[in-house]
């Protein structure tokens, strides 16, 4: 790069993101618990839909989304005309970063908060504000606190990850409800669907003016290779996104396939009640080895270890047992591991590979 050749402010800020690992070397029988993925994978009625995309491959797709954005309105009970759908809830964030922050702008969201946010705003030319959480729990005075006339997103995910940690509606509009004229809160529910009962925020988001809601098929659906995403929030933040969304930005075979997924709640519906039960087994059976962890409402547990040194050697044991969790030091939680909850036969090889660690120290 020439001295003349610059990218933008904030663009050499960003660190690379990294995903969960997926392979052990010299292991071909890895189990992968370290991109909070649906073990049981997509529904038969998804796969079905996107074997029948092949047939059109040469076919440019829809560019207005209408089926899928109709498919999810009914579903949860929106309008269609406010969903935005993209390339995983990423790109919805992205385009948030885009259209409403920049630079001498603030974007806020929680200390152990997703890392797109940073990502997204330092993209976007904006400052990212990391505030403090209480006990690894999003603390809606804190953000409060730190909104100022600069301040333009508040991100929070709720459950949020890593801890998987939530915070309740109520709590929620109240922050909504305080943040300055010029902001917008954007709730990310990547993992709402976990929750029996939560809408992850789409009342709020129809009701107020400041609401915008974020949602994934890469979780409870299992579409996570697929990439697919949607947001909901006012027609006029909805008409703005769609002003810089690319008009091919998700193929025929995303939207039918996605279609298809959100249409199967039977499916999803045996997804949270099984990641439920074996959420609650996991947890239990770490903490009986010396493991405490939050109450998690996702489908993963973080794990809590002494210290960083334990955290990092109980990791590389679980490696050389075939067993792949996530590090979680990028999200300020050095002595932590995120396990995903996995079939139970994932669970249970996971929990006997701790205890055995814990008992050998």
């Amino acid at each position: 790069m020439t001295e003349s050749i610059r990218p933008q402010p904030g663009i050499l800020k960003i660190a690379l993101y990294q995903g969960g690992a997926a392979h052990v070397a010299g292991r071909s029988d890895a189990v992968k618990l370290s991109s909070n993925e649906n073990p049981f994978g997509p529904s038969e009625k998804a796969k079905e839909a996107f074997s029948r995309a092949v047939h059109t491959l040469h076919r440019y797709p829809g560019t207005d989304h209408a089926a899928l954005r109709g498919a999810i309105g009914e579903v949860h009970g929106l309008d269609p005309d406010r969903i935005i759908c993209g390339v995983g809830s990423d790109e919805i964030i992205h385009f948030l970063c885009q259209a409403y922050a920049g630079p001498r702008s603030e974007v806020l969201f929680t200390e152990h908060g997703f890392l797109m946010y940073r990502i997204s705003a330092l993209a976007a030319g904006a400052t990212p504000v990391a505030v403090r959480e209480r006990e690894r729990t999003t603390d809606v005075d804190a953000l409060l606190a730190a909104c100022n006339t600069k301040t333009r997103l508040v991100f929070i995910a709720n459950p949020n990850n890593p801890t998987g940690t939530m915070i309740g509606l109520a709590e929620v509009e109240r922050l909504a409800r305080g943040l300055p004229p010029q902001a917008i809160l954007v709730l990310d529910g990547a993992y709402a669907e976990y929750v029996a009962g939560y809408d992850g925020g789409a009342e709020l988001a129809t009701r107020l003016p400041n609401v915008f809601m974020t949602r994934t098929f890469s979780k409870i659906y299992g579409l996570g290779g697929l990439r697919i995403g949607w947001g909901y929030g006012p027609r006029a933040i909805i008409d703005v996104l769609n002003r810089i969304r690319g008009p091919f930005n998700l193929s025929a075979a995303q939207q039918e396939t996605a279609e298809a997924a959100v249409r199967d709640q039977d499916y999803a519906e045996r997804c949270r009640a099984e990641n439920a039960r074996l959420r609650v087994w996991l947890t239990e059976a770490l903490a009986e080895h010396g493991v405490p962890s939050d109450t998690s409402m996702a489908n993963f547990v973080l794990a809590r270890f002494a210290d960083e040194a334990e955290a990092v050697a109980c990791d590389g044991y679980l490696q050389s047992q075939g067993l792949i969790v996530r590090q979680v030091a990028g999200y300020g939680l050095p002595n932590c591991l995120r396990i995903t909850v996995g079939d139970e036969a994932s669970c249970r090889r996971v929990a006997h590979a701790v205890g055995q660690f814990k008992g050998s120290r």
